[in-house]
């Protein structure tokens, strides 16, 4: 199978070509770098996305920006944006605090991305 991906790693944007046959990566072409490589290759057999989003405040006020505090597998993101949704953050709170520890039963936190009062 011959998958066309535009390479996020790096702002080059390569066109990159992979190939593959039951779930093994065969070949790679068309990156600048070991980033796009790597880029393909998991896109291919692991996709993963950081997650951004708005998180309501406890009273209704402005809402909070939040993220994952890393990358989570694509097939969980609508499920930890339903998890967002769901909760509510008490203030004040802090860039960097964890809002929501192990989201949808991953290692990765839902934390604040700005501070708010």
């Amino acid at each position: 199978m011959i998958t066309e991906l535009t390479c996020i790693g790096c702002p080059m944007g390569c066109q990159i070509t992979a190939e593959s046959e039951n779930g093994k990566i065969l070949s790679v072409s068309g990156q600048s770098c070991a980033i796009g490589k790597r880029y393909a290759e998991e896109e291919l057999t692991h996709p993963t996305r950081m997650v951004t989003s708005l998180m309501e405040t406890v009273g209704g006020g402005t809402p909070l920006s939040v993220k994952t505090s890393r990358p989570i597998g694509k097939e969980k993101i609508f499920e930890c944006l339903a998890e967002i949704r769901r909760t509510k953050a008490q203030l004040p709170v802090h860039i960097g605090d964890i809002l929501i520890r192990n989201v949808c039963g991953t290692d990765t936190d839902i934390v604040a991305t700005k501070e708010l009062y």
